[in-house]
């Protein structure tokens, strides 16, 4: 039968059974599933494909970027300064859009968008990846499972179609865990007790979790009138204090005029992004554990608390001229397509990050740090002011941080990656993690590790650390928060492998809504803290001059190591050592290598040593193929079949 024809009776085929009501069931075959196109689904699976491996992201809505795009909040938190990975693609994709780097149309972040931009930067990257396709417009519905293992992913429509997805390595990217979740993962949800969290601040087991929003974006009309809609059971006392041009006659009101309410999400284009968390559109509705599809007709509630919020703004304090715009969003009722979900379910993982990790990451008995995949910068930010219950938590300082890769990965269940605000932290350290340039680089190191598994036909949890820092490490993704290593520094990955392995520690520095860390590149290393380190990285590498103050010179460097590498029992070392001592006697000969292979200048022996020449020789000589130690999930050195002798 000819093509055309065939394709003429399918589609007679498919109107038939639509017509008469019978539900349609379909099969797909893939290597990696990616459940949900949100922040990290559209980064997992765009980094999976890279990868070479068959992927398909599947996703509920019309849209791709989650809460970036969907959700409607289009003015980022964080990491403005740790420019890296397919956060600083998108970025870039931005600044070309809109033919400027400055994007601080709103007062709460340097980079504000609209939605609708979002999307379509995420859909041209997806379409630029051949072994990547999307499905739109399927709801998670159950997993399916050999055992322990999950092989795939039955999904639902609103027509009562289904679509059966099998898989090698399914990623959850979830808005609320709702594959781990189905899949028998033990997961946290809500507020935790000190024993259980480890955490002084932690108020106890209390089963609430953070306000969600549904967002808006208005539309300056000027001089018109908008449109108005009035909710049912309208109520402007809601609204009252929401700033300091609001009534608000018993309380105070927050500290800010209306103008300066409506700049916080200002976006290009004369927009407003509608995300207010002070007596504004924020709203307490816990509907985690509905069935995804369910869960519609329950988010009226906070749909009818933001067009409230909007009708107070036109009424009560003038703005006229502000309303929802016409055919922004693919939406009847002009709102966002989705909710801006704060927490939800939080799976238990290989590793645990907690707050402690944030304010003191080097200080801690597990050195998660050594296990980052993805960074954030943002202090710990919970929203709970709308459900009236929550007991006062006073957060501490954080500092910038990294997530560790075991946070990634379930305890027990086999054939699943967790990405989104779902991974394995406690409930304070998701008020850190869950912004969306952190997520967003979270779900690209979810899809190296996906894909990985599938190339090697092994499960997730077999994952090397290191290869896996690696990949993103030539991606260009920052896994330690420095803010003067950029990608683009030739030396980038030396350091960051070297800063990884605990050698040379960054330096932080907490901010208010900015927190940085600091490699301070350019700092000498005195004698003393370097013998410190190496010991703590090796306890068999031998000690000197640890009690002097002075600092560590070019050839002292080389022949601590050489040192250490004869001593080690290492045939690759030993190879090393060799080079070394050909190097050393001659100075024309390091001189070339130190220009043209580690990429410095001005080699003299007997000056002192910087710390990005320190990590250079360190990576170049100790830890560049890959041989250093292999670590457990929470971040401990385990010897290698080349492990020293002791």
């Amino acid at each position: 039968m000819p093509a055309k024809k065939a394709s003429i009776l399918v589609a007679i085929f498919q109107l038939f059974f639509s017509l008469s009501g019978f539900a349609k069931f379909e099969k797909i075959q893939t290597d990696v599933l990616v459940v949900g196109g949100g922040t990290g689904g559209v980064a997992a699976g765009i980094q999976s494909a890279r990868m070479g491996v068959r992927t398909l992201i599947v996703e509920q809505t019309s849209w791709l970027g989650g809460m970036l795009t969907a959700a409607g909040v289009s003015c980022t938190d964080g990491n403005n300064l740790l420019a890296g990975g397919i956060w600083q693609e998108f970025r870039q994709h931005l600044y070309d859009h809109y033919g400027t780097h400055d994007l601080a149309t709103g007062w709460v972040s340097e980079t504000c968008f609209e939605p609708h931009v979002g999307d379509s930067i995420f859909k041209a990257m997806v379409a630029a990846e051949k072994k990547l396709s999307v499905q739109y417009g399927w709801f998670f519905n159950k997993v399916l499972k050999s055992s322990d293992t999950i092989t795939g992913v039955l999904f639902v429509n609103r027509w009562d179609d289904s679509l059966e997805v099998k898989a090698r390595i399914v990623v959850d990217a979830t808005e609320l865990g709702d594959v781990f979740a189905d899949a028998g993962a033990a997961y946290d949800m809500g507020m935790e007790d000190k024993a259980y969290s480890k955490e002084s601040m932690a108020p106890g087991k209390i089963p609430i979790i953070q306000d969600l929003t549904w967002v808006a974006i208005l539309k300056d009309f000027g001089t018109d009138t908008a449109k108005k809609y009035k909710p049912l059971n309208y109520d402007p006392s809601q609204y009252y204090c929401s700033c300091a041009d609001a009534p608000c006659p018993a309380g105070k009101s927050y500290d800010a005029s209306a103008r300066k309410m409506l700049d916080y999400g200002k976006l290009p284009d004369s927009l407003y992004m509608i995300n207010w968390p002070a007596h504004g559109n924020d709203y307490y509705l816990n509907v985690v554990e509905e069935k995804p599809i369910d869960r519609l007709k329950l988010y009226q509630q906070a749909k009818d608390q933001t067009l409230g919020f909007v009708y107070f703004l036109q009424t009560e304090l003038g703005f006229y001229n502000l309303g929802l715009v016409d055919n922004y969003f693919p939406t009847t009722d002009r709102l966002a397509l989705i909710p801006y979900n704060r927490e939800g379910r939080r799976v238990r993982g290989l590793a645990r990050l907690n707050v402690n990790h944030l304010i003191n990451p080097y200080g801690q008995k597990e050195k998660l740090y050594r296990t980052g995949i993805s960074v954030g910068d943002y202090p710990v930010d919970h929203h709970h002011e709308a459900n009236g219950l929550s007991p006062k938590i006073k957060f501490p300082r954080v500092n910038s941080f990294s997530v560790p890769l075991g946070a990634l990965i379930p305890e027990k269940i086999e054939g699943l990656v967790v990405a989104e605000k779902g991974i394995s932290v406690s409930n304070i350290a998701n008020g850190a993690t869950r912004l969306q340039p952190c997520v967003l680089l979270t779900g690209q190191a979810a899809g190296v590790l996906a894909a990985l598994s599938v190339k090697k036909k092994k499960e997730p949890r077999q994952a090397n650390i290191r290869e896996i820092q690696q990949i993103l490490l030539e991606a260009k993704c920052i896994l330690m928060p420095f803010v003067d290593v950029h990608p683009e520094d030739p030396n980038f990955i030396a350091i960051q492998r070297v800063s990884l392995a605990g050698i040379l520690k960054g330096m932080p520095k907490p901010g208010e809504w900015e927190n940085r860390t600091y490699f301070y590149p350019d700092s000498l290393v005195r004698i003393r803290d370097w013998e410190k380190a190496m010991r703590e990285y090796d306890p068999s590498f031998p000690s000197g001059k640890s009690a002097d103050t002075g600092y560590l010179t070019i050839k002292e460097s080389f022949k601590a190591l050489l040192v250490y590498f004869k001593a080690s029992g290492d045939s690759l070392l030993n190879v090393k050592a060799n080079n070394i001592i050909a190097e050393l006697g001659d100075n024309s000969i390091i001189n070339r290598r130190w220009e043209s292979f580690y990429y410095l200048n001005n080699y003299k022996p007997n000056r002192n040593i910087t710390r990005r020449e320190l990590a250079v020789l360190l990576y170049y000589l100790r830890l560049a193929s890959n041989k250093d130690w292999t670590l457990d999930w929470h971040g401990n050195f385990l010897p290698t079949r080349q492990s020293r002798k002791k």
